[in-house]
């Protein structure tokens, strides 16, 4: 018998259909930078770290991640890549608004789907250490687009998950990462991910810095 799908169980479907697409545009994006070196900020229990080891391109990855829970899931997911001779993949415990000398210097970066996380007042902290300090030469960031959560069927003021800080909309996300890209030596595209909806967008906002040196 096949479940009667209710409204609740609707939308959790379609959160992990984008969830999954999201993951996949992400890897595909930075495969083709033609990266080795790649810095996930924010790795949660290693979805995106899984991608890229499957992927002879990437031979240094590097997962930084607050969570001890999400950092011990990681480690399960990882586990044969972790146990390897030489190791491609390193977890690292630790905050990107913090200064870490090791995570500067790769090539490429991603932030997926966690700077919506961070305390507004405290993105002036992850301005200077990510593209302050471990300025990477290209940086992806995907975070929801509060326009489109009433088709999620979100009330006014609701987020996708209670620990977001808070979620933009295409203007606010767009002008914060210009003031990053203008102060920072970089440039910066938008884009989306999901399907769009004309006047309201994609679910998932997207910006690609590359540093202009």
């Amino acid at each position: 018998m096949h479940e009667l799908m209710t409204p609740d169980n609707s939308m959790m479907t379609q959160m992990t259909s984008l969830h999954e697409e999201r993951l996949d545009f992400v890897f595909r994006t930075l495969k083709s930078t033609g990266a080795r070196r790649v810095l996930d900020l924010g790795c949660g229990s290693g979805s995106l770290l899984y991608r890229m080891l499957a992927d002879k391109q990437f031979d240094q990855i590097t997962g930084l991640e607050d969570s001890g829970v999400s950092l011990q899931q990681a480690r399960s997911v990882l586990t044969d890549y972790l146990s390897e001779e030489n190791p491609r993949i390193r977890l690292v415990r630790g905050s990107y608004a913090e200064s870490n000398p090791d995570l500067a210097g790769y090539e490429a970066a991603a932030m997926v789907e966690t700077i919506e996380h961070v305390r507004p007042e405290q993105l002036s902290r992850v301005e200077r250490a990510v593209f302050g300090e471990y300025r990477p030469g290209c940086l992806f960031m995907t975070t929801p687009n509060r326009e489109y959560n009433p088709l999620f069927d979100l009330a006014p003021g609701e987020f996708r998950e209670e620990d977001h800080k808070f979620e933009w909309d295409r203007i606010k996300f767009q002008r914060w990462a210009r003031g990053v890209a203008d102060r920072n030596g970089y440039n910066v595209r938008f884009g989306g991910i999901g399907e769009f909806v004309p006047d309201v967008g994609h679910p998932t906002q997207t910006a690609f810095f590359t540093r202009c040196d």
